[in-house]
């Protein structure tokens, strides 16, 4: 595995998202001194953060896979979950799906309860075959996680260069895995209907399920049978976690300071400068920018094909409201009847971009796991019982409709999304959400403007679409082509896009600095402190 060249003392990383505390704390448990630049006034990146009046909402990633991954980056730097205050809940299920039919479907992790859930809805045979689709994507994650998730790729040759590689790709082939994972999910299945709630998840990848390769059934088996969890707090609670644990081992941490430019010696970073006038000397570079802000650091990308965007908006809902819909759980997919057309106008090429015409919408309700999240409000109202009450119960509520990105459709969002958002919960008061279009406050929408406007590339928070010329060692690499001690991290690099493949980003990123971080935790010193070298 090819590293960084030269010296590593010092390090900089450039951004705090979950890709950036993972790099950091594994590399400060390797004995280096390294500093964090964030230009938000928060850690987390994509795991973001928005503050109401009276109220925290998490504004990124709400669906946590694989939380051992956190436990990985903690433990670099000597610390736990436990010692950092971070506790985890297991949700079941997971979500629930609900069809343009009126039928429902809670996903678990628990093989019996899921099969007793599919058999529910549908047959014993059903179920069954569920058990046979999750044997194949066991085969498919297992094959895949050590050896291509895992793992730093120099060349696509390392593939077949390496037996244990050579033999986990063998396996991935016989087990069709270069096939499309829409057909291979409702071959599987026998049933379109279910088969969404095993292939959705390729749109988390960028691509309809009918386009996506049935190895990323990596994914649906992440959120389907490794389960899905909830930091209490919110998702932010990570990125609060993994901060800490990076100052108290000796790191800095610097929020508010955004880097614009790095000073170069030939083929080596040698200082970043922040827009508050100082320059900050470095050893090594990691850079956890979207893959289209690279250009601000002196780097080059590729052309490259964007994944679809989203519009998301945050708000609250009264309690009282919220308990009367058809679904009552913390995640909510709420499908239309049009599966496949859907994903033909949101994934569409370059100016052919649609809006949904049948959309298929995600609901987020925390409260319902973390009732520390319910407020009061001082507003009278008439309850149940009659009775006059002084105080109204809201809950935080985040509505996530999938959507082109800038290069598919160039619309004019600032102007549009107050339209569509009125479309989109007028299609969820039919469905049987009474009561949203008139009383969810919404207090910040995302549009893919709002992605573009924080450089992602073509207004997406995806990133780069996982086609097969864009995954895996075809991936944008994390070792920079050019530039001898700069590593990217990050969704737009290698693993991918999603919060278990981000933090295995941040940590191979580390790799392509320390070397195997599994034989560099012994004798490692607490981490120091880059300082700056000088200001302007």
């Amino acid at each position: 595995m090819k590293t960084v060249v030269g010296p590593t003392d010092r390090i900089v990383v450039v951004g705090a998202g979950l890709s950036g505390l993972a790099a950091a704390l594994h590399l400060a448990g390797a004995g280096r001194a390294v500093t964090v630049l964030e230009r938000a006034d928060h850690p987390g990146g994509r795991v973001g953060l928005y503050r109401g009046a009276d109220y925290e909402i998490d504004s990124g990633a709400t669906i946590l896979t694989v939380p051992q991954l956190i436990d990985e980056a903690l433990a670099a730097v000597g610390q736990t979950r436990e010692s950092m205050g971070l506790r985890i809940i297991d949700l079941a299920p997971a979500y629930r799906a609900r069809f343009a039919d009126g039928t429902s479907v809670g996903v678990y992790s628990d093989p019996d309860e899921m099969t007793a859930e599919i058999s529910r809805v549908r047959d014993t045979a059903a179920g069954q075959r569920y058990r046979r689709l999750r044997g194949w994507l066991r085969g498919v994650y297992e094959s895949e996680f050590e050896h291509f998730m895992d793992t730093n790729f120099d060349s696509p040759l390392d593939m077949v260069r390496y037996p244990e590689k050579r033999s986990a790709l063998l396996k991935l082939v016989r087990l069709g895995a270069f096939g499309r994972l829409g057909h291979r999910v409702r071959g599987l299945m026998g049933d379109d209907q279910l088969a969404r709630l095993f292939s959705f998840q390729s749109l988390f990848a960028g691509t309809a399920p009918n386009q996506a390769l049935a190895v990323y059934g990596a994914i649906p088996y992440m959120d389907t049978c490794l389960g899905v969890s909830y930091p209490q707090g919110g998702m932010r609670a990570i990125a609060d976690a993994l901060a800490r644990a990076f100052t108290e081992a000796g790191g800095i941490l610097e929020l508010r300071t955004e880097v614009i430019g790095v000073d170069y010696a030939g083929r080596r970073a040698t200082a970043v400068r922040t827009a508050d006038g100082r320059t900050l000397s470095c050893d090594a570079l990691v850079v956890t920018a979207d893959i289209g802000s690279l250009h601000t650091f002196g780097l080059r990308r590729r052309r490259l094909r964007a994944s679809p965007s989203a519009v998301v908006a945050h708000g609250t809902i009264p309690a009282h409201i919220a308990a009367e819909w058809p679904v009552q759980a913390h995640h909510t997919i709420d499908f239309g009847r049009e599966w496949d057309r859907t994903f033909t106008e949101i994934a569409a090429r370059k100016g052919h971009g649609k809006l949904m015409g049948d959309p298929s919408l995600l609901l987020t309700r925390p409260a319902l796991t973390d009732p520390n999240l319910y407020l009061e409000r001082a507003e009278q109202r008439i309850d149940a019982t009659g009775h006059l009450n002084d105080t109204t119960r809201y809950e935080p509520l985040s509505l996530l409709a999938p959507c082109p990105n800038l290069d598919a459709a160039p619309l004019d969002w600032a102007h549009l999304s107050p339209y569509y958002l009125r479309e989109l919960l007028q299609t969820l008061e039919t469905r049987g959400y009474q009561g949203i279009s008139e009383h969810f406050r919404i207090d910040v929408v995302d549009t893919p403007q709002t992605w573009k406007d924080r450089g992602m590339l073509a207004g997406t928070p995806f990133s780069a679409a996982h086609l097969f010329r864009q995954t895996g060692p075809f991936r944008t690499r994390n070792l920079v082509p050019g530039r001898d001690n700069v590593v990217l991290a990050g969704s737009g690099t290698v693993p991918g896009v999603g919060v278990p493949t981000v933090l295995l980003s941040g940590k191979l990123a580390a790799t392509r600095i320390t070397g195997d971080l599994r034989h560099a935790r012994a004798g490692s010193s607490p981490a120091r402190a880059v300082a700056p070298a000088h200001k302007h």
